[in-house]
């Protein structure tokens, strides 16, 4: 299995500290976060990473490198400006082949256990597994509702069926299993469009399952997050 690292982002929200580093490089705990995602995969034994690069994208290939030091293979998918997620997948799905792969976001710092996560089999109409977190205080309302069944059953804020008024609603963690036909098939496929725009779609069609995890998870988008996780790793 392949995993895909998305590191193109902007990182506008935590600026100054991204006026010249680029997000997946800012240290935590005393290492840049893309550092915990690569030895977390190669623990997992997933050998083989696509990183997506646009903004100040030669700086982390030249922190990385082929990832030998990591015991990985990097390949970088470089982007002529940064494409969203969907457009990210899209760009790299020669790189991805056709098998499953894992996506991570590379702002999320998470204990996940990715050897477990990736053993989830997809059935045939399956598009996609997404790791869901309970909600932060900065996203309080969630973003899709969760069935016993683990069948993701809606991303309306507002649900109306009772399945879904009785369904517990969570947070998308920013890691997940994916098929890339999911991308591939999306009818509304373009240069540059994000992910949520096709999970959506899948997701109404019953094409995407879910897990909660309620281990330690952090979305380092701001300057406070980035400190949270900061008191969170120095106090392990």
């Amino acid at each position: 299995m392949k995993a895909m690292i998305l590191a193109a982002g902007l990182g506008n929200r935590l600026r100054p500290l991204t006026d010249h580093t680029p997000k997946p490089l800012i240290c935590a705990g005393g290492k840049p976060l893309i550092e915990y995602h690569l030895e977390n995969l190669q623990r997992s034994g997933i050998r083989e990473v696509i990183i997506n690069l646009a903004y100040l994208g030669e700086k982390i290939r030249a922190h990385l490198g082929d990832g030998q030091q990591f015991g990985l293979e990097i390949m970088y998918s470089t982007e002529p400006e940064p494409l969203e997620t969907g457009g990210a997948i899209l760009h790299a799905l020669d790189m991805l082949g056709e098998e499953p792969f894992l996506l991570i976001n590379g702002d999320v710092w998470c204990d996940l256990d990715l050897a477990l996560f990736s053993q989830h089999s997809l059935t045939e109409t399956q598009l996609g597994h997404l790791l869901l977190v309970p909600n932060p205080d900065f996203h309080p309302q969630g973003d899709f509702a969760l069935a016993s069944n683990g069948q993701l059953l809606s991303d309306h804020e507002n649900p109306n069926s009772p399945e879904e008024i009785a369904s517990q609603r969570f947070t998308f963690g920013g890691i997940s299993l994916l098929k890339p036909k999911a991308i591939s098939d999306y009818p509304d496929k373009r240069q540059k469009f994000p992910l949520v725009e096709v999970l959506r779609r899948a997701i109404n069609h019953g094409q995407i399952t879910g897990q909660v995890h309620r281990g330690h998870w952090s979305d380092v988008g701001t300057p406070i997050r980035l400190h949270q996780l900061e008191d969170y790793l120095s106090a392990r």
